[in-house]
């Protein structure tokens, strides 16, 4: 259930990055920061975007009177109109930013640089909001945020965006804000935000973050908390990032360019599913939409990143013979189909490669026929799994608990050869009683609190509390004893969360573990190194394995793999 698979909606870009027409800038470089990172003067506007650039959207009149002409309708800059708002869909309705923006897009033909403008100045706005509204309460003459109407403090938040984040002239990101203001809002409130930007453009994005970092640690000993303000994390996620950290043997000294990696758009990466459609097709078609060719991706073999283009719009993905999937959702995917299997009699099985060479072996092998994916929405790691089981003669139950997602995974399976897959509606945590030994291979892809892909949720980091880990908690260990359960004896289950957090993690997987005595934990580590393309590096001795942004370019991906033995 994450992210990584593209999350709901196959339509627009899933994956938080920029629209069709890509970023502003062409599209962030290896080492680019996307929003303006700490110390950096943050990305090109195009050219130096302000008044009277771009298209203009007409706002509806304020009731002229009968008899009286018409009062002349402001125009505003439609890519800022669509930014304001997606922020808005997002704060009053608890929509995702990464669903709502595509569609904006679309029905208002809102393309190439304008909605690459958009993109950045919605998804960077949402990323950084802990970062701007530190720097506005320093320029509101003691006005708390808090008391002003949530529309204004928005289009603050994108002028303060425009200002220390895009490189839009200062006078332009006033302007065309105050314009914003008067066009959505009415014309009271302009004089506020004509002020308060014009206060933000008075220190450089350096200064402030000197000045807010100084104000959240004003003895200089507590680095985590200035980071968590320059870095525009909630403090307890920055804390429980660092103890992630050091739980998984990295220091502490990594945190500063983990947080940075997460305030990273990422690029779009895409899986070609194996038997669906290679490589080499699915870049062809990249190509031809973009006009820009793909990279092969550094770990799986079937993984291909864009440098822009509307993924949406390849032939391929709309017949689900590819989709959007992350490299990290891919690797783990390929792993729980590579991890050996025991025979019921305490032989070991060795499973077929990532690649599908030993798929014909495979069918001479007994007690591999039958995988399963208790919580299958939206289904990105099910449809990889749905075309790895058929390259092997096996089968997949694809479970999801909300029929709307199950419908989901219908969708990204639909080009699995038919009776390979089947897609079923019901709670994960039965499962295990209702169909107990019944499963070779079984994916546990846990509910959990997403602060593996934050770059792609902008929005996410904003609405988890710590009060969130106990309730997932309780949930997490619940479905993977169904999923042990469902598992017969020498059979493997892959545990997965899209969190680092070590409350959602290793120590769920330990604590169940210990709990029962039927169940024995495989070196996790090892089965990705045999896997992947290249060796990922950072995964430690195992057991388990935990990706990360910063060093491999994958959104933070936890995988555990345990066998049954009784």
């Amino acid at each position: 259930m994450s992210p990584a698979d593209g999350g709901p909606g196959g339509a627009g870009r899933p994956d938080g990055g920029p629209g069709a027409a890509g970023r502003p800038d062409g599209g962030p470089g290896a080492a680019g920061r996307p929003d303006g990172g700490r110390g950096r003067a943050g990305r090109p506007d195009r050219g130096g975007r302000g008044a009277g650039s771009g298209q203009r959207q007409q706002q509806p009149g304020r009731g002229a009177d009968q008899g009286r002409p018409p009062a002349r309708r402001p125009r505003v800059d439609a890519p800022r109109l669509a930014a304001f708002e997606v922020l808005r869909q997002v704060a009053g309705s608890d929509a995702y930013a990464n669903l709502v923006l595509p569609k904006l897009l679309r029905e208002r033909e809102i393309t190439g640089r304008d909605a690459g403008f958009a993109t950045e100045l919605a998804y960077g706005t949402l990323r950084l909001q802990g970062r701007y509204d530190a720097v506005l309460s320093q320029c509101t003459n003691g006005r708390p945020l808090s008391a002003l109407d949530p529309e204004v403090l928005d289009l603050l938040r994108l002028g303060a965006h425009q200002i220390l984040g895009m490189r839009v002239p200062a006078h332009a990101a006033v302007s065309e804000t105050v314009a914003l203001t008067r066009a959505v809002v009415g014309p009271a409130p302009a004089g506020l935000v004509n002020a308060v930007l014009r206060a933000v453009a008075r220190t450089d994005l350096a200064g402030w973050l000197e000045r807010i970092g100084d104000l959240a640690d004003p003895d200089g000993t507590d680095p985590v908390a200035r980071l968590a303000v320059t870095a525009s994390h909630p403090e307890w996620i920055t804390r429980a990032l660092r103890q992630s950290l050091l739980a998984n043997g990295h220091t502490a000294d990594e945190l500063d360019a983990l947080l940075d990696a997460d305030n990273e758009s990422p690029r779009v990466t895409l899986v070609a599913r194996p038997g669906l459609v290679d490589t080499e097709h699915l870049a062809a078609e990249i190509t031809h939409g973009s006009g820009q060719a793909p990279v092969p991706g550094r770990w799986s073999p079937f993984a291909l990143v864009a440098s822009g283009g509307d993924p949406a719009r390849l032939p391929s993905v709309r017949r689900a013979r590819a989709g959007v999937q992350d490299e990290g959702s891919q690797l783990v995917a390929l792993a729980l189909a590579a991890a050996p299997l025991a025979s019921p009699d305490g032989g070991q099985q060795r499973a077929g490669t990532a690649q599908g060479d030993a798929g014909q072996q495979h069918l001479t092998q007994t007690g591999d026929r039958a995988w399963l994916d208790l919580c299958a929405g939206p289904g990105g790691k099910a449809a990889l799994l749905g075309a790895l089981a058929h390259e092997r003669g096996a089968t997949l139950l694809a479970n999801e608990v909300a029929p709307h997602r199950a419908g989901l995974v219908r969708g990204s399976v639909s080009a699995v050869p038919e009776g390979t897959v089947e897609v079923r509606v019901g709670d994960g945590r039965d499962l295990g009683e209702e169909m107990p030994g019944a499963f070779d291979r079984v994916l546990v892809d846990a509910p959990c609190t997403g602060l593996g892909a934050l770059r792609r949720r902008p929005e996410s980091r904003w609405r988890r509390s710590p009060g969130d880990l106990t309730q997932l908690g309780a949930l997490q260990r619940s479905l993977l004893d169904s999923a042990i359960d469902a598992a017969r004896v020498g059979g493997v289950v892959a545990y997965v969360t899209c969190s680092p957090h070590v409350a959602e993690t290793r120590t769920v997987v330990e604590d169940v573990v210990r709990r029962r005595g039927d169940v024995e934990l495989l070196d996790a580590a090892a089965v990705v190194r045999s896997v992947a393309v290249t060796e990922p590096p950072g995964l430690g001795d195992g057991p388990f394995v935990q990706l990360w942004p910063h060093v491999h370019g994958t959104d933070a991906m936890f995988l555990a793999l345990l066998r049954r033995t009784a």
